[in-house]
């Protein structure tokens, strides 16, 4: 499928904080019988910002069941892939390589809603939908374009999420050793990697909120869009009453597999279980111990012989929440950097990962962890433009 000396991929994620579009331009080398399995090189990784409107937009159709036309539906697919392609285009010239090194690009696209149990939680119309038209994005770049990653898994009974457990594992998973990664982006999730070499498989799932509530609540309450240095939850102090309505929500008892989004916990959530007196740092900092003690509570039940957490993602730059963290997991606590991996750009390498294993024809996810009847290659293959 690609072009002959095409050996980077580029990788393009917004996550569900929505906060930019990540790139990361990656070199892959398989490594097999060996630990790590796989060797990954970061050649460039940028975030490019999302035009402030059009942010704002995706964050309230994230928040809350918002309707959309067909035609406002349709609009705002093509409107994300084409930025989705000209970020592509930005970060070639950038990385100052040609378009025609690129055997892929992975894109991920914009999370709109991510229902895996189904709107009602019922098991029924089961779906998880991204926007971003990867057939654009391909006519635009000349680069052949491996998209709708998700679908494939849930079509195959799974959670369509988390997807870079397989990837972490490759990367990370050392003999000797149990270890989680716990990936800090809108929603916080791990990955449980066995001591290489001993029974077990590796798994992952979603934990609960992160960035995703910590940004929002800070943005309707100070009108930044995050808080910087933890800043604003380092003013106020955990307001228990409100923490234990928050752990309450019965998502947070449900055995793995599962995911969630910001469709799940968003400001709507937090504002039905506020009293009225909070004070908002007060709100923001029982935030910071809400996705501390949901990590804590996780790793503790599921794989409590980890020796350490490798964490990666925004959250990573939060020290507030990282301190938070540490006190929870009683424990280890480092950021991916320390074993040479860039914490920003993990999940834009995870989707060129991922577009170079359906070009291969490998499978993508894990059914460990996800709960699909089985491997699966994901994604489609939308080609290059031809000369």
């Amino acid at each position: 499928m690609s072009a002959a000396g095409a050996d980077l991929y580029l990788g393009l994620i917004s996550g569900t904080s929505a906060d930019g579009i990540d790139a990361a331009l990656v070199r892959f080398e398989d490594a097999p019988g060996r630990s790590p399995a796989l060797r990954a090189e970061l050649l460039y990784g940028h975030t490019f910002a999302w035009e402030p409107a059009l942010r704002a937009h995706l964050v309230e159709l994230g928040q809350r069941d918002a309707a959309l036309t067909l035609d406002a539906l349709g609009e705002l697919d093509t409107r994300i892939a084409a930025l989705f392609a000209d970020t592509a285009l930005r970060a070639l010239e950038e990385a100052g390589v040609p378009a025609a090194r690129v055997a892929a690009i992975g894109s991920h696209g914009q999370t709109l809603r991510h229902r895996p149990h189904g709107r009602h939680l019922d098991g029924r119309n089961r779906f998880s939908l991204q926007l971003g038209d990867p057939s654009l994005i391909a006519e635009r770049t000349g680069i052949a374009t491996v998209a709708d990653f998700r679908r494939r898994d849930v079509a195959a009974g799974g959670q369509g999420a988390p997807l870079l457990p397989a990837l972490h594992a490759a990367l990370l998973q050392a003999p000797g050793e149990a270890r989680a990664v716990l990936n800090l982006g809108g929603i916080a999730n791990l990955t449980l990697l066995p001591a290489a070499g001993t029974p077990g498989a590796v798994r992952g799932f979603d934990t609960g909120p992160a960035n995703g509530l910590l940004d929002a609540w800070c943005l309707r309450q100070t009108g930044a869009a995050f808080d910087r240095d933890g800043a604003f939850a380092a003013a106020g102090r955990v307001d228990p009453a409100l923490l234990a309505r928050l752990r309450a929500e019965p998502w947070f008892a449900l055995a793995p597999p599962k995911s969630s989004g910001r469709d799940q916990f968003h400001l709507g959530w937090v504002e039905a279980r506020l009293s009225g007196g909070e004070a908002p740092a007060d709100v923001q900092a029982t935030l910071v111990a809400l996705t501390a003690t949901t990590v804590a509570d996780a790793l503790h039940a599921t794989l409590p012989e980890t020796a350490q957490v490798i964490a990666c993602g925004g959250g990573v730059h939060n020290p507030v929440l990282m301190a938070a963290l540490a006190q929870a997991l009683a424990r280890p606590l480092v950021s991916s950097a320390e074993h040479g991996i860039d914490p920003d750009f993990v999940e834009a390498m995870g989707f060129a990962w991922l577009a170079r294993q359906t070009l291969l024809g490998r499978p993508g996810n894990l059914p460990s962890v996800t709960g699909a009847a089985g491997p699966r290659v994901l994604g489609g293959i939308y080609p290059a433009t031809p000369d």
